[in-house]
Order: C-alpha cells, then sequence, then structure tokens
C-alpha cells in the first residue's frame, strides 16, 4: 500500500478532465479502523486484541483530534496576518519565545497540536517557530500538568516542564539562524507586519456575524477535516501500526527492559520511535517509567521523544514543508539534547 496520494483522472465536464488525489493510506487506515469499530461493537463475542487495542487507542485520542480539528478550522478563518501578530515575526527571536509560550500552554493533546503546528506554517509562521510550538507542546497541557503532578510529584513535573521548554527555545533558535544564512528554505507563505498593523480590529472583522450562522459551522467542520487530512492520515496509520505492535509487545515487557541505563535509554527512544502513543496515553506509560523502572531521565525521553522522532510528526513535517531538510532537521537537533538532558536525571 503506498503512503503517497495517487493521483487519478476524473472526468468534470465536456472541457476536460480533473485530477483527484485517491489518498490510500488514509483510505485503508480508516478502513481497518471502521471494521474494528464494527468488531468491537456488532462482535462483541469475537474478542480481537488487534480490535480492541484500536477503539481503546482512538477513543483516548479522539478528544485532542476533534479540538486540533476544531482550531484548524477556526485558524482557515483567521487572516495571515493575526497568526503572525499572536506568534511575533518569523525572524525575531521574540517569536521563538512567544510560540513556546503557546506550546506550553495551549491545552491539546499532541496530535491535535500538530493539526494547529501544520495549520500555523501554512499561515506564515517561521519553520523555527512551529518547531519550538511542537516540541514545547506535545505533553504540557494543563490536564496532563495537573494528572503529572500527581503520578511523579511536582518537583519532577516542573523539571519536565521547565526543560522541555529549554530545548523547544534552543532548538527555535538555532533553526533561525539556520534560516537567516539560508541553509534551510524559508517558508513561502511567510510574511511581515506592517508597523502600524492592528490584531484585535482585523480579528473581529473575521468572525463579525458568523457565529450565529449556520453556513459558518459547516465552513468549520469542512476546513477543519481538509486541512486536517494531512495529519490525520498518519494518526490513523499510527493506530494502526502501534496496535499491530501491542500484539507482540506488552507494556509490562517493555518496561522490563528500560531501566536507568544508556540500554534502557535506547530501548526508550526506539519504543517512543515505534509506538504512536497520544499524550494521554504516554504520560501514564512515562510515569511508570519514574516509579517502577526508577528512570526519570528515561521518562523524560519518552515524553519529548514523540515529537522528535515519531513518524507521524515528521512524515506530517514533510508534506506542509515539501523539504526532507527542513524535516530531519527536527530529529538532528533535538534527540542530542534529550539524550544529555534524560542521562543527567537518571544520575
Amino acid at each position: 500500500m503506498s503512503c503517497c496520494p495517487q493521483e487519478v483522472k476524473v472526468e468534470t465536464s465536456c472541457h476536460g478532465t480533473s485530477t483527484k488525489k485517491r489518498d490510500w493510506l488514509l483510505i485503508g487506515s480508516s478502513l481497518i479502523i471502521g471494521l474494528s469499530y464494527f468488531q468491537h461493537f456488532f462482535l462483541p463475542g469475537i474478542q480481537l486484541h488487534f480490535s480492541h487495542s484500536i477503539v481503546e487507542l482512538m477513543n483516548t485520542m479522539a478528544p485532542g483530534i476533534l479540538l486540533g480539528l476544531v482550531f484548524v478550522g477556526l485558524l482557515s478563518f483567521i487572516p495571515r496576518e493575526v497568526v503572525i501578530s499572536a506568534v511575533g515575526s518569523p525572524t525575531s527571536i521574540k517569536g521563538i519565545f512567544k510560540a513556546t509560550a503557546a506550546g506550553l500552554l495551549l491545552d491539546l493533546c499532541s496530535h491535535g497540536i500538530l493539526m494547529v503546528g501544520m495549520k500555523l506554517y501554512e499561515r506564515g509562521a517561521s519553520l523555527a517557530q512551529v518547531m519550538a510550538f511542537l516540541i514545547a507542546s506535545p505533553w504540557n497541557s494543563i490536564s496532563l500538568t495537573f494528572i503529572l503532578f500527581t503520578l511523579v510529584g511536582a518537583k519532577l513535573t516542573i523539571s519536565f516542564i521547565v526543560l522541555s521548554g529549554i530545548i523547544a527555545i534552543i532548538t527555535g533558535l538555532i533553526v533561525r539562524v539556520l534560516l537567516l544564512k539560508k541553509l534551510i528554505p524559508n517558508n513561502i507563505n511567510q510574511t511581515e507586519l506592517p508597523s502600524d498593523y492592528q490584531v484585535w480590529p482585523n480579528l473581529k472583522a473575521s468572525f463579525k456575524g458568523k457565529f450565529f450562522t449556520v453556513l459558518f459551522y459547516k465552513e468549520l467542520a469542512v476546513n477543519g477535516f481538509r486541512d486536517g487530512q494531512m495529519v490525520l492520515r498518519w494518526i490513523f496509520f499510527g493506530a494502526v501500526l502501534t496496535s499491530a505492535v501491542r500484539l507482540v509487545a506488552s507494556p509490562e515487557i517493555l518496561q522490563e527492559y528500560v531501566g536507568p541505563t544508556m540500554g534502557g535509554m535506547g530501548i526508550t527512544l526506539f519504543v517512543a520511535t515505534v509506538l504512536e502513543v497520544c499524550s494521554e496515553g504516554s504520560t501514564p506509560l512515562a510515569a511508570d517509567l519514574v516509579t517502577r523502572a526508577k528512570a526519570p531521565g528515561n521518562a523524560f525521553a519518552f515524553l519529548m521523544t514523540g515529537v522528535s522522532t515519531d513518524y507521524t510528526e515528521i512524515m506530517s513535517l514533510k508534506d506542509t514543508t515539501k523539504s526532507w531538510l527542513c524535516t530531519l532537521i527536527l530529529p538532528a537537533l533535538t534527540i542530542p539534547q534529550i539524550v544529555l538532558i534524560s542521562y543527567l536525571l537518571n544520575q
């Protein structure tokens, strides 16, 4: 099954043909997920671990995915200039800090954040800002922070939050330098604001009179699904792949081999890369690495590596930026920082 959309010709009128892309990865993954839900609800007597795993994973991710689609749909109504004003100038250092703060504060799971991040890039945010936003945000939602407080304690939770923000800022600043030196391509959607640009009048004008119309909510749903489809294809595929991995490796078996050693950290990085776990799912697993494996560094690596090496993130960035160089900068810059900090935490 090809992971890339295939082009097929479709007759549209007497004037010729048009080209429509058929996304086989999205279609195939959606079909498997749909069949799993059918088995789960209509054939409950047949116990299939694979189907149960998919349903459980999708149910966990669903709120974050839906919220992400809503945010993406709303962003489609907001002028590009307003988005740039919110995250700061694409070429400024201040913009990196604002993007990091937005990632830390926005209460969405990693999959919802990914959709918003890709939409921010399309609306003109720089690659440096988008990377800072993504790195800072995966598990740092307000709700999950409270969960971590109860699972591993305030001291370790605050340390994780501060350290993830530091990695986001450092990575964003390095990418900014690479962009200024033209060592990696700039965002073609990037724009600078005029000095007299006013945010609130333009933002209010974008939504004036729309909240009370049925057409607005219809367009919100259509735009959200259309613009989020690029990420949905990898999320759905990730759910299928993760369920397949769970058939041969239970969390208990994995935890046995992820103690506070370099070997254990290496296995943790590998598992975080392969296992597509939403932030709601990664948080309790990370807590187990602290309480059971006695490896706080591995827990931090597990939480952070999801955004650095996860194929959903990698392929979504590739599809959005159209550049492997822009995409592979993410793991190249973040993994060394994560490994160093995780090693120190384990000590």
